[in-house]
This record gives C-alpha cells, structure tokens and sequence, in this order.
C-alpha cells in the first residue's frame, strides 16, 4: 500500500500515514509523529459502516475510495469532531467528565441520570480515568461519518428561521433529541409565527411584485416602484397595501406541517436510516415534500393572487373570492399556473440548499475555532445570499405562474399555456418581460430575513425552543 504525510499538525488525522506491515491484509493506521500504531482489520472495517466513510468521502462519486479522498474525509470529520469537544468541554481544560457530559444533554433537553452518563463516558475512555481527552474522543467517533453532527443542526437552522415569502425550501435537518423532545414542534411553530409577522411587514412590497408582474407592460401609471405604490394608495388607500396578505399568513401553518411531516416519511421511503442525509438526499426529499406540500395548499396561492390585484370592493374577503372564482371559472380555476409552480421548486430549492451548504462548510472549515455557531451576522448573510441566488434562478417561472394565475382578471388577455405565456412574453416584452417585479422582490429580501430572524429568537425563547 502506499504511505505519505499530508497535512500538518502533531496529534492530527490530517498528518497519516498507512503501511501493510504485515501482508496480511491488515492496514495500519500511524497516527502524527508518535509512533502509535493502530490495526485496523477488514472485517472490523465492516463492521464499522465502511459503506457510509466511502459515501461520505467520495468525491469523484466512482463508488470508490482513494487515498486522497480518504484523507480529505479524515480532515474534514476531524474539524467537525474538534468543534463538538470543544463546545463539551465547559471547563476548558482539555478533557470531557461526566458531568460536562450530563449537562450538554440537559441543555438539549435530555435529561440522564449520572450512572447512564459514566456508561457514555466509559464506552470512550480508554485509560480508565473516568475522563476523555481530545484523542480518545477522536478515535472513538474516527469511522462514524457525520454530515451534519448535532453541534451544526442546531446552530444553523436555515428555511425554519428565514421567510421571505417563498415556502419552497428544503426542510431544515432536527437532531434525534429535539425529535424525541417535542422541541421540533416549539421551533416549527415559532418559525410560522416568524414568517406571519415578516410577511404583515413586508406585505406592501410583496403586493407591488404581482401588479408588476401582471401589469407591468400595460399600465402607464405602473410607474416603477415609486409609482406602483402611489396607484396603489390613490385607489385604495394606505389598507390596500396589505390586500391579500391574510391569506398569505394563513397558509404559513399548514404547509410547514405539510411539508414536515412529508420530507420525514420520504427519508425514511428512501431507506436512509441515519439522523441527517446527504445534499443530494435532501434536495430530493425536499423537493418532493415541498410539491406535496404546495399541491395541497395550491388553491390558498390563486386566491392571494386574486386577492392582490382586486380593485376596492370587488371581494368582501376570502370566501367571496373563493366563491365567485368557482362560480365564473370553475374548480380548475384553482389550479392554474400549478406547472410553473411545481418545476420552480427544484431549481430554488436546489440553488439555496447548495449555496447556503457551500457557505456553511466554508465558514465551519476556514473560520469555526471553538464553536459551531456562527453567530447573527453571518446567518443571516448567508440566508439572505442564499434565498436570493434561489429565488433569481426560478423567478421566470414564477412570474409566468403568478399571469396564468391572474390571467382571468385582465381584460382582453388571451388565456395560454405556460410554454405559449413563455413565447408570448418573450416576443412582445423580451428577457426583462420575465424579471418584472424583481426590484420589489429583492427589496423584501433584507427585511423579510432580519425580521423572521429576530422573531424567531423571541418566539423560541418564550416557548422554550433553546438551542443551546
């Protein structure tokens, strides 16, 4: 086999190397500079998910693992690992006891007793001094793969904290004990009322973005932004501006459910059997939770719509729009623009999770000494740099989902499929017919993230939802 030091650091899993020493085919571990030696058999190398370190470590994706990816998967798991001891070791003296052990899990809302606590201890400590130091720690959770360790999913809660208006992100991951806590549920709700006040607050800027959408290359009082809400008030006055955010609000609540509770049931018909997945398992579990989701609560996206662009008195509220859409159009009225709707999520559920994933890993690998947590101000610039490359990438489709939507309203507007809307837009408006309204969107961007955000943390804090 072959052998070489990468990496430095004394003590580190980044500076290896591996030796057949005794052809037998056992591979031996040197671990530094020491001289310790560690044998590692094929069979134990079974037993201990050898599958999953050549899933996490792949990078070619060849089903194969080389040496260089498997020492980039040492390094990569090791600075994770070191995070974790870190945040354990309250007293900072270099070692974990029980009772650091205890109380982390306390702080989780776990609550064991001290013998249970030693029995974890135990199974790590090696020299029997009732104590686990870096090494130890290290070496016990070596060949246990972790994409997304508890430390991490509980400091960077991503589509539960930020609402921008868009419910098409991917689920965030909950660790086992926030699961069994019910804590899942205190942050799920505290998300949703997050997302109803962020939502109320930018509500104005989110109701300009359908008019622009809808009427921006007809209307000549549809002056810009400046413009739009001028109209906008000269018609019906400054209440207008929130016309049909109710049930923008209402519609929080069950689609987070929704799409919960269908992202868990489709991690388990994809046969993971592990706390976290993957990127590529949670974009395909999520988007497949969030078209659930959307397909269930579709009808509520056609009436805001229609409530948005309603003139003053046209509907008396959300029943009458409902009623008088079924009367003059029928039930397939409610389901207009659903193709658009359904193939934008992919494409802003994909860009977000991988932009958001991409600035996670760079902060944790190049900038995370002590801890995980990244703190306020980079959460939210990732959040907000994320939903936004999310949104950009899908706006065509859902400017062409919000006129098939609204495509009964507008007088003399040929009723067309989504592909001839496409060609329609294209021909008579050109590229920038597509983008209408992305000035308002990206507008609501910075508040609608700092405001859910700040939300969040005083709902979780009243409902008892501590992360830490």
């Amino acid at each position: 086999t072959g052998g070489g030091a990468v990496g430095p650091g004394r003590g580190s899993l980044c500076n290896i190397s591996l030796v057949d020493s005794t052809s037998e085919g056992t591979v031996d571990i040197r671990v530094g500079g020491g001289g310790r030696w560690a044998p590692v058999y094929m069979q134990l190398m079974l037993i201990l998910s050898l599958q999953k370190i050549v899933k996490a470590g792949d990078k070619d994706l060849d089903g194969q693992l080389d040496f260089e990816e498997f020492v980039h998967y040492l390094c990569d798991h090791e600075k994770k690992l070191r995070l974790v001891f870190k945040s354990l070791d309250r007293k900072n003296d270099g070692r974990i006891d029980s009772q650091e052990i205890l109380q982390s899990l306390r702080d989780l809302g776990v609550h064991i007793s001290e013998e249970q606590a030693e029995k974890i201890l135990k199974s790590m400590d090696k020299n029997g001094t009732m104590t686990i130091d870096w090494n130890e720690w290290r070496d016990y959770h070596l060949l246990h793969p972790a994409g997304n360790i508890p430390e991490i999913i509980l400091y960077w809660k991503h589509s539960t904290i930020f609402d921008v208006g868009d419910s098409l992100l991917v689920p965030d991951e909950f660790t086992a004990e926030e699961k069994q806590t019910g804590m899942l549920w205190r942050h799920l709700v505290a998300g949703a009322g997050a997302g109803a006040v962020s939502r109320t607050s930018t509500a104005p800027l989110d109701r300009l973005k359908v008019l622009m959408q809808v009427h921006g290359s007809r209307s000549k009082t549809m002056g810009g932004i400046i413009g739009g809400f001028t109209q906008m008030i000269r018609e019906g006055g400054l209440r207008s501006l929130w016309r049909g955010n109710g049930i923008n609000v209402i519609k929080i609540a069950p689609e987070t459910a929704i799409k919960f509770m269908a992202y868990e049931q489709i991690k388990l018909l994809i046969g993971s059997n592990q706390e976290t997945l993957g990127i590529g398992e949670r974009l395909v579990a999520g988007s497949l939770a969030g078209a659930i989701a959307q397909s269930s609560i579709y009808p509520m996206e056609v009436l805001k719509t229609r409530l948005a662009l309603g003139k003053t008195g046209q509907y008396t509220g959300m029943v009458n729009c409902a009623k008088h859409i079924f009367l003059k159009e029928g039930m397939a009225a409610f389901y207009k623009g659903y193709v658009p709707n359904m193939l934008g999520i992919i494409p802003y559920a994909g860009i977000d999770l991988a932009v958001y994933e991409t600035l996670k890993n760079y902060w944790l690998q190049h900038f995370a000494k002590d801890s995980a947590d990244p703190g306020v101000f980079v959460l939210l610039a990732c959040g907000t740099t994320s939903s936004t490359c999310g949104q950009l990438s899908s706006y065509p489709l859902a400017l062409v989902r919000t006129r098939m939507q609204a495509q009964a309203t507008v007088e003399g507007a040929p009723q067309m499929t989504m592909t001839g809307l496409f060609r329609h837009i294209f021909r008579t408006e050109g590229l920038r017919g597509l983008y209408r309204g992305l000035a308002p969107n990206f507008m609501k961007v910075i508040p609608s993230v700092s405001i859910s955000y700040v939300v969040y943390e005083r709902l979780k804090v009243t409902m008892g939802a501590k992360s830490k």
